[in-house]
């Protein structure tokens, strides 16, 4: 059977994220099959044909962007239903998604999807909160995105209402989450390893999900908060993954606030990867001023992805806004403009969380031999103008709002700034639907601030 060949050109400015970082402008994408085949100026590609051609003039290209720590399973479902103030967050979380269908898990992880893709979002770490991994598998199919996902275990006592398994149960569900999805869907599903917590997870679980983990030879993620506030030196919780042999190239750590300096040097040292949600923090009140390391984590080369948690933590999933945040946060926190630049905002967002998730040989960039995930911003709109600089136009001026196009595997999976796999506002009122039985079920809810009339 023939490949497909689709041809991106002339495009205003192409941002490839290579090892020389360079823009192209007046640039074209050739694309076979599922595979970056040409990288150039639209001139030289001229005379390179293809089935489908996508015009880009006025548009500015992309790798598509990585989002290392999304749960994306339940919170469409329910968004907004959390006063600012509301104590023991998390447990209402958690009660609401317990309550979930297989059914009700699939349609709002779809639109979950959707507002991924649309924001330019081709590649994300669903850490373990999908109840329904079979339930959400087609809707992975239908969407066409990259994701890591398993099952998040526990076998301690927790306030979170997370399930609890004895040991061996969860290490058997580990084994079984990891062997269920590992390379489906063209190799764009991966299983990883998924203990929730040093809190809540016994050292025997930590240490035999990595076991298991490289036993597929594939990663292991889990929330991970330092002890800069409050710990002992000889009790710092990133020391004590040290002493269970869980820091390596195989670990990502997601959130690590609150990091003491010992604990970002462990982290360099062992290759350990990390992801970082500053839009949770700044909606949480975490303190960014007081535990942010994304600088001292960088200085030291430890590879950093960001995220954007679920949307009843952020409350949203634009890329571009994260960047945005964790590109000027820092220059506020430190009083010091040169802290975090857009480049290097961009780069967390494309190659550099890429290479966090282990996957920077097949995406995070635009070159000949990389998989053809792809973003086009419609730069015909006020917010992107002058476009004098596109690096910063994007990190400092644009939102996900202006993605026109993207490709995942050569796939156009949003078009015109439309899903292409799904009818959007049909899904939208089924997952409200949703919302509404699932806060039946559970009574949890609260009311609004301001009356409705």
């Amino acid at each position: 059977m023939p490949v497909t060949t689709t041809k991106i050109e002339n495009a205003r400015f192409l941002l490839t994220v290579d090892d020389r970082r360079r823009i192209i402008r007046d640039a074209s994408i050739l694309i076979e099959g599922d595979t970056i085949a040409a990288v150039g100026k639209a001139v030289d590609l001229a005379d390179r044909g293809a089935d489908r051609l996508i015009d880009a003039r006025e548009m500015v290209v992309i790798p598509g962007m990585t989002n290392g720590h999304m749960h994306v399973s339940y919170a469409h479902a329910v968004r907004g239903i959390f006063p600012d103030d509301v104590e023991d967050r998390l447990a209402y979380v958690f009660q609401m998604q317990s309550a979930m269908t297989a059914e009700e898990e699939h349609d709002t992880t779809l639109l979950g999807l959707v507002e991924l893709l649309k924001g330019g979002t081709t590649c994300f770490v669903d850490p373990g909160s999908t109840r329904f991994l079979d339930a959400a598998l087609p809707a992975y199919e239908a969407a066409g995105c990259r994701v890591m996902t398993g099952e998040h275990v526990t076998d301690l006592d927790n306030a979170l209402n997370l399930p609890i398994y004895d040991t061996d149960e969860a290490l058997r569900r580990t084994a079984q989450s990891i062997q269920k999805v590992q390379g489906l869907l063209n190799g764009r599903v991966r299983g990883w390893a998924m203990p929730f917590s040093l809190q809540v997870c016994s050292p025997d679980l930590l240490q035999g999900a990595l076991r298991i983990a490289r036993d597929a030879d594939t990663l292991l993620t889990l929330h991970h908060f330092g002890g800069l506030l409050g710990s002992a030196a000889e009790d710092l919780p990133t020391a004590r993954l040290h002493e269970l042999d869980l820091l390596g190239d195989r670990t990502v750590l997601s959130h690590v606030m609150n990091l003491a300096d010992e604990e970002v040097d462990l982290i360099a040292s062992s290759g350990t990867k990390a992801v970082m949600c500053p839009s949770t923090v700044l909606k949480g009140g975490g303190g960014i001023a007081q535990g942010g390391r994304l600088p001292e984590l960088l200085a030291a080369g430890v590879d950093v992805a960001l995220g954007t948690d679920s949307v009843n933590s952020s409350n949203y999933l634009d890329m571009v806004r994260t960047m945005n945040l964790a590109a000027v946060v820092y220059k506020d926190s430190r009083q010091d403009p040169s802290q975090i630049s857009a480049e290097t905002a961009l780069e967390l967002a494309t190659i550099r969380g890429a290479r966090a998730l282990g996957i920077d040989d097949l995406v995070g960039s635009i070159e000949v031999g990389k998989r053809a995930d792809v973003v086009l911003f419609d730069t015909r709109r006020a917010e992107w103008r002058a476009l004098t600089d596109p690096v910063r136009n994007l990190v400092y001026s644009a939102t996900a709002d202006s993605v026109d196009t993207v490709l995942v595997d050569g796939q156009v999976v949003v078009q015109g700034g439309r899903p292409t796999f799904t009818d959007e506002w049909r899904l939208i009122q089924t997952v409200e639907a949703h919302g509404t039985r699932i806060r039946e079920r559970t009574g949890v809810g609260w009311e609004t601030a301001w009356p409705i009339e």
